[in-house]
């Protein structure tokens, strides 16, 4: 089981990430958690531009599937079903079960398959224990309270190596 804390990619906001990217790394099935990564936390209906971005994937052949640690279903739940999304809820990331009970869902492996977050010790690491493709974006919103920025501040080294390894 692999640890690493580096993203394989680094983006400002998912709407950066291409079908072509995802086709050039052999993705067809992009796992994908929400809250800071999609949309803000407090959003209840998902917003014009992530339903183009989404529809962008499907006619280009890559299923967007949401993985979530979120402890009520519900907002998730409505907000997957607003936008036709299967939704994998109590993922326990960085556990690599709800990344694998998805990826069993709908039959993909981990070769074909990449996961975008916004988070180190949740996304990433979750994403690079299963063996795929780990996609990381900046906080949607930003870091907004005292928690969220000492995260963002700790997650900084391991951007820059990514940026860094990227640049190479």
């Amino acid at each position: 089981m692999p640890f690493s804390l580096i993203p394989d990619r680094l983006f400002d906001a998912y709407d950066q990430i291409t079908p072509e990217l995802l086709r050039a790394h052999g993705v067809t099935l992009l796992l994908s958690d929400l809250d800071f990564t999609l949309a803000e936390k407090k959003t209840r209906q998902p917003p014009q531009a992530l339903r183009d971005w989404l529809a962008e994937m499907e006619r280009s052949g890559i299923r967007v599937m949401i993985v979530s640690n979120n402890r009520s279903g519900q907002r998730v739940n409505e907000f997957c079903a607003d936008l036709g999304i299967d939704y994998q809820g109590h993922a326990g990331k960085p556990s690599t079960r709800g990344l694998e009970a998805a990826m069993a869902r709908v039959g993909a492996d981990r070769a074909h398959t990449a996961m975008l977050g916004d988070k180190l010790l949740t996304d990433v690491l979750a994403a690079r224990r299963a063996g795929v493709l780990s996609l990381m974006v900046e906080p949607v919103g930003g870091a907004v309270t005292a928690w969220q920025k000492v995260l963002h501040a700790l997650q900084a080294p391991f951007k820059a190596a990514c940026r860094r390894k990227m640049a190479r």
